[in-house]
C-alpha cells in the first residue's frame, strides 16, 4: 500500500505586501483572484502581512474588503497599526525642527517647492496648501499658509517640485538631509520625508519582533523605491511587472503587474493547493 504524500513544508511562513501599484489595482480593488490566493496562504498556515507607505487612517476602507483583522504596518514603516482592534500599537513621529530646517536646504537645491505632511496619530489628516496638486482630493484638507502645515505633531513631509521628476527631487533630497531625515517616494510627483531611520524595512522588522517570525519566512512584494528596504530585508523579493527600475535591480523574481494579478500568480505557484 502506497504511504500518502506528506504536505510540502511551506517556503515562506508570512507574505509581505505591500498595497498600491501591488496587491490593489488601479481602481484600488482586490481581484477575486488575489483574493482566493491570500485565502489560500491562510489554508496553509502562512501569514498576510500588508506592509504600505498609506498612514493607517488611509487603509481601513481598503482593507476591510479582505476581511483583514490583523497587523498593518504603515506610514513606509512608522506605524504599527492593529486593523482588528482599531489601534496605533506604535509610531514615529517626526521632529519637525528637523523638517522645517531640511525642507529649507532641499529648497536651496531643488528650487521652490509645494508641501503636504501627514499629521500624527490614528487620525491623522493630510494637509496641503493650494499648489500642491492640481486639486485638492478627498481626503486632503488645504491650508492657506505654509506655517499652518507645521502646527501639529507630523508623521511625515511630502515635497514636490514644477520643475524636477521624482528621481531627480529624490537624489536633491538625499543629499540636503544627509541622513537628518529617511527620504524614500511610493508614488508619481511626491517625495516623502520620513523620521531617521525609518522604513518599510524597519516597521516589518518590528512587525516581526512582536509576531515571532523572522527575515528568512518572509517574502516580500513591492513596486516603488519605498519598497526596496522590504524587499531586501526579505529572504524573497518579489517586483511588479510594473515596478519602478530601481527596485526591479533588487528583486529576485518579476511578477506579473498588478493589473495582472501579479501577487495572486506568484503565490499560486508557491502555496498550491494540498492534497486531501
Amino acid at each position: 500500500m502506497t504511504a500518502p504524500a506528506r504536505p510540502r513544508p511551506l517556503l515562506f511562513g508570512v507574505v509581505a505586501t505591500d498595497l498600491d501599484g501591488t496587491l490593489l489595482r488601479a481602481d484600488l480593488s482586490v481581484s477575486a483572484r488575489t483574493r482566493a490566493a491570500l485565502a489560500q496562504v491562510a489554508a496553509c498556515g502562512a501569514r498576510h502581512l500588508v506592509v504600505t507607505g498609506r498612514p493607517a487612517a488611509g487603509v481601513r476602507s481598503l482593507l476591510a474588503p479582505l476581511g483583514y483583522q490583523g497587523l498593518a504596518v504603515c506610514g513606509q514603516g512608522g506605524q504599527l497599526y492593529d486593523v482588528g482592534a482599531d489601534r496605533l500599537l506604535s509610531s514615529v513621529s517626526l521632529n519637525r525642527t528637523a523638517a522645517r530646517a531640511s525642507v529649507n536646504r532641499i529648497s536651496e537645491l531643488a528650487g521652490p517647492l509645494e508641501l503636504g505632511v501627514v499629521t500624527a496619530g490614528l487620525n491623522g489628516e493630510f494637509l496641503v496648501t493650494s499648489g500642491f496638486g492640481e486639486r485638492v482630493r478627498h481626503g486632503w484638507r488645504l491650508v492657506e499658509r505654509h506655517a499652518d502645515l507645521w502646527a501639529r505633531p507630523l508623521e511625515k513631509v511630502l515635497i514636490r517640485s514644477p520643475r524636477l521628476d521624482d528621481d531627480e527631487l529624490a537624489e536633491r533630497a538625499e543629499r540636503a538631509c544627509a541622513g537628518a531625515l529617511s527620504v524614500t517616494h511610493s508614488g508619481k510627483h511626491v517625495v516623502e520625508l520620513l523620521p531617521p531611520g525609518v522604513s518599510k524595512a524597519s516597521g516589518l522588522a518590528e512587525a516581526a519582533r512582536r509576531l515571532g517570525f523572522t527575515a528568512a519566512d518572509t517574502i516580500a512584494f513591492g513596486d516603488m523605491p519605498n519598497d526596496i528596504p522590504m524587499l531586501v530585508w526579505a529572504a524573497h523579493g518579489v517586483a511588479m511587472g510594473n515596478a519602478h527600475a530601481e527596485l526591479r535591480s533588487y528583486a529576485d523574481e518579476i511578477a506579473p503587474s498588478n493589473e495582472e494579478d501579479g501577487v495572486a500568480a506568484v503565490l499560486e505557484r508557491l502555496f498550491p493547493p494540498r492534497p486531501h
